[in-house]
């Protein structure tokens, strides 16, 4: 048909699977535990008639928390719908240029995707074999850089010295590390944003605050660069959040000791599951996030998944080369972990 040469088509990303039904839920990286008790207080609180009139467009209650608590001005914050908007419109801000950005081959897979959304060139740099990232490779002719630390799916976190030279040496790039994870593990970015006016630094409410069902994402940097942002967002839509979401926020911001207590239990699962998973002859890079990325020698991966997925267990399976042999197994409660164990034993008996 002749209009199809005016659609814009790309390969969409592809999210873990959502079951209607209840199981062991470990493939998309969601917190195993309610969010805060002040969050649940704030949603049986929350005025439904205020629903009929627009959210604040500047999401300034929200914005204003984030920057009281991160220690910055409430000018340096962005917010948006869970941080896949914001680094959506980070792409569409950052990267209008000709030269082609660069993000590892081995990451977030978003990223491709809006690269080709918004007609973006880019180029993968290969992760080494042991899943590392390298500064010295992101030192060449750019249009920007955008990298997850710690990476996802492979957990690595890469030092800060790593990630503050790939920063300076690039002082004409736009420079965005996704900090998704940074709350499980590895050090953060954000004390280099006062140093670095091509720092962004991106970050969500989805993971370790419980939240991803209210979709709550936001990015720290320099006053100019948040300028930049703001003004494609209010170019393209200026009520980007809803109101429950912003007073949902707040709230969970208030609430510092429920959000380390939870975080605490998961790292602490985390450990636990790494240690049971080598003794069954797993290998795995050494996660700092709230996920492992694992495999094990001459064990098929699908089938694995396929059978603990029988089981009414799911873990993520990509189905692309070298992902291919892996697994990535979300952190769920520590009885979760537990069943997920025993039945990685009962089947590995079997000769799986």
């Amino acid at each position: 048909m002749s209009f199809e040469k005016n659609i814009r088509t790309v390969v969409p990303y592809t999210p873990g699977e959502q079951p209607q039904r209840r199981v062991i839920k470990l493939n998309t990286n969601e917190s195993p535990y309610a969010p805060s008790p002040k969050v649940a207080e704030v949603l049986h609180s929350f005025d439904a008639d205020s629903l009929r009139r627009y959210p604040q467009p500047d999401c300034h209650v929200l914005t204003e928390a984030l920057a009281a608590y991160h220690h910055v001005e409430e000018d340096q914050v962005f917010v948006g719908v869970g941080s896949d908007d914001v680094l959506s419109m980070c792409f569409l801000t950052f990267f209008a240029g000709e030269k082609p950005i660069l993000f590892p081959d081995i990451t977030y897979s978003f990223y491709e995707v809006w690269a080709a959304v918004y007609r973006i060139p880019f180029i993968k740099v290969p992760l080494t074999d042991q899943f590392e990232l390298r500064p010295e490779d992101y030192r060449r002719e750019n249009g920007g850089i955008v990298f997850a630390n710690p990476n996802a799916p492979t957990g690595k976190a890469m030092s800060l010295t790593g990630v503050e030279q790939i920063i300076k040496e690039n002082p004409d790039s736009v420079v965005i590390v996704d900090e998704a994870y940074v709350d499980f593990g590895g050090e953060s970015a954000l004390p280099l944003i006062s140093r670095y006016d091509n720092l962004l630094v991106t970050r969500t409410m989805s993971k370790a605050r419980a939240l991803a069902g209210m979709r709550i994402g936001y990015a720290l940097g320099s006053k100019k660069l948040i300028r930049y942002l703001n003004d494609v967002k209010f170019s393209v839509n200026s009520y980007t959040m809803n109101a429950p979401s912003l007073a949902v926020g707040v709230a969970s911001l208030e609430d510092e000791r429920y959000f380390r207590e939870t975080t605490a239990k998961t790292i602490a699962t985390r450990e636990w599951t790494k240690e049971q998973l080598k003794k069954l002859g797993f290998f795995f890079p050494d996660s700092q996030t709230n996920f492992i990325f694992a495999s094990r020698p001459g064990t098929s991966a699908e089938r694995l998944f396929e059978q603990l997925k029988q089981r009414d267990i799911y873990v993520r399976y990509f189905r692309q080369p070298v992902l291919d042999q892996y697994l990535r197994i979300t952190i769920g409660t520590q009885q979760e972990m537990e069943t997920l164990i025993r039945e990685l034993e009962t089947l590995l008996k079997k000769n799986f």
